[in-house]
């Protein structure tokens, strides 16, 4: 059995994580919990210092200043011991016991190409227009992208930890991996994931500011796909 991390990043979650810690333990899944603190002004820090009191297997990681999800997410990889690494938002809308089913949907495939498990949140607990602004931009990414991937979007994910070592590392890449894992040659699947309305605090992401960062960092991963090599070695004595 792969050992696996769960990368949880927060940023003003302190409402969010305790609880988010606990079901993570509920699933009785053997993984290493490794929570990026993104310099919360809350008590997240707090929380999570509690929390290790009484949880080992959790690792904590704070950023000097907040630097965003996508390096929070790569921060926490880094510090990562396992193979198989599953990220999840902070802020509690993902549902954790939905990770033991895409890890088994990524160890037992038969499929060595394959790299990640998304997760495909058909039924979102959003407000209108957040569903409205995430499938235009899931549009668009599917449109330029040609990820087949259904739901970008969300931070559920499982896959491999040397896979995403090996990716080219940018601000906002954390929407676009699955079409950079495909981009490296991996293959990646889509699995259908709960969702949940946030209960404490509030999202970091605007409407317009998700829709016109993805749609300027849509055309940046366009020129990184053109500019790909996959190099496939035969033979090494």
């Amino acid at each position: 059995m792969s050992t696996i991390s769960i990368v949880i990043p927060a940023h003003n979650e302190a409402g969010n994580i305790g609880a988010l810690v606990q079901e993570i333990l509920a699933t009785r899944l053997e993984c290493e919990i490794v929570v990026v603190d993104d310099a919360s002004t809350d008590e997240t820090h707090a929380t999570l210092l509690a929390l290790k009191k009484t949880v080992p297997t959790l690792k904590i990681v704070q950023h000097d200043r907040s630097y965003g999800q996508s390096a929070a997410v790569s921060t926490g990889i880094r510090h990562a011991s396992g193979e198989l690494i599953a990220t999840m938002d902070g802020d509690g809308q993902n549902d954790p016991a939905d990770i033991p089913k895409m890890v088994q949907a990524l160890l037992q495939s038969g499929d060595k190409n394959l790299k990640m498990v998304a997760g495909f949140r058909k039924k979102r607990d959003d407000a209108a227009w957040r569903i409205i602004s995430s499938k235009i931009a899931n549009a668009y990414r599917r449109f330029f992208l040609r990820d087949e991937t259904p739901d970008t979007g969300c931070g559920l994910k499982v896959f491999y930890r040397a896979a995403f070592l090996n990716l080219p590392f940018f601000d906002h890449m954390h929407r676009f991996l699955p079409a950079l894992i495909k981009m490296q040659g991996g293959e990646v699947i889509s699995v259908e994931v709960g969702h949940r309305a946030r209960t404490h605090g509030v999202s970091k992401y605007g409407t317009l500011n998700r829709l016109w960062v993805g749609i300027v960092d849509i055309f940046g991963v366009c020129w990184l796909r053109m500019r790909a090599k996959n190099v496939k070695i035969t033979r090494c004595d």
